[in-house]
């Protein structure tokens, strides 16, 4: 059927918690699925144990820890029990939609790398898999609270074993190794299907205590430099590049995915036209006007419901 392999942070507080929230939720998609967790990370033992997953402890790692891409896609592509694999990150939450959009595409092809995107939905509490109506519960909430991310918020790859042969020495938890995943396939010839229409892949929401910096070492330091380096002979893509979609109609083809790169440059220019506008012009003319737009009463609460935005954006995505 399916190997879903991954690697873990720690399992402890609520980081513990999504995690094992994510891996339940793959390991009860089908009875023929096989999940790996790799690395040493504290309670992963334990947790595989508990949940009957495979523990595949010896992986290679950085001097900061940091842990290779290499080593996990090298090892998983020689152990897995399954031809389809999917690396998926350890707090993502699946629901049976998932397998009903693989149940398409393997009709489709036999090679093929599915992708889409992500949900953000704050979770903190275990999952109860015991109920009947749990995915339609976490697919209500998701789609109710959550946001759809962007399209370069990459965080399962569906493909066949012994894709990937050749892959840099890319680390996992830093900017940069998830477009080079895609545009690698891309290169191959391999099709890239966006499956977003059709999975609500849920994404339960953490900080980034785990890096030093937080986020911003996940986005700047050496490590994610080093990624962004690594074997640029590969043209880095997003979920926006691939050239087919799986909608309600079924699989059509993204007749405008050859877009995507000039879509991200102009993305890039308008917010540091738009940064710089608010910082020189909006923000003193919001200070300035401040107390007699309060005089007046017209603040952002006394705005008619039809002249508010109601689409939840990420601030990350605008």
């Amino acid at each position: 059927m399916l190997t879903f392999f991954t690697t873990a942070k720690p399992f402890r507080g609520h980081e513990g918690i999504i995690q094992r929230n994510a891996l339940q939720s793959w390991k009860l998609l089908h009875p023929d699925v096989e999940v790996i967790l790799f690395g040493e990370d504290e309670g992963a033992a334990e947790v595989c144990t508990e949940l009957g997953l495979r523990h595949e402890p010896e992986i290679i790692v950085n001097p900061s820890g940091a842990k290779r891409l290499d080593s996990i896609f090298g090892r998983a592509q020689q152990i897995v029990s399954h031809e389809l694999l999917c690396y998926c990150n350890c707090d993502m939450v699946l629901t049976c939609d998932f397998l009903q959009a693989l149940d398409q595409l393997r009709k489709w092809r036999s090679r093929f790398l599915m992708i889409g995107r992500r949900w953000d939905t704050d979770i903190t509490e275990p999952i109860d898999f015991s109920r009947p109506a749990r995915d339609k519960e976490l697919l209500a909430l998701a789609q109710s609270t959550g946001i759809q991310r962007g399209y370069h918020n990459i965080d399962y790859f569906l493909f066949p074993r012994g894709l990937y042969t050749q892959i840099p020495p890319l680390v996992i938890g830093r900017v940069g190794w998830d477009p080079w995943l895609v545009g690698k396939a891309h290169a191959l010839g391999v099709p890239l299907v966006d499956v977003s229409d059709r999975v609500c892949a849920v994404h339960q929401n953490h900080d980034y205590s785990y890096h030093p910096q937080g986020m911003t070492g996940i986005w700047q330091d050496q490590e994610a430099k080093h990624n962004e380096e690594l074997d640029r002979g590969i043209r880095r893509m997003t979920i926006e590049d691939a050239p087919w979609r799986l909608t309600a109609k079924g699989l059509v083809k993204n007749q405008f995915y050859w877009l995507a790169p000039a879509k991200r440059r102009w993305r890039d220019l308008d917010a540091t036209v738009r940064g710089r506008w608010r910082t020189w012009l909006w923000h003193p003319l919001l200070n300035a006007t401040r107390p007699l737009r309060r005089a007046l009463g017209l603040t952002q609460s006394a705005l008619p419901d039809a002249l508010r935005s109601t689409k939840r954006r990420h601030p990350m995505d605008r």
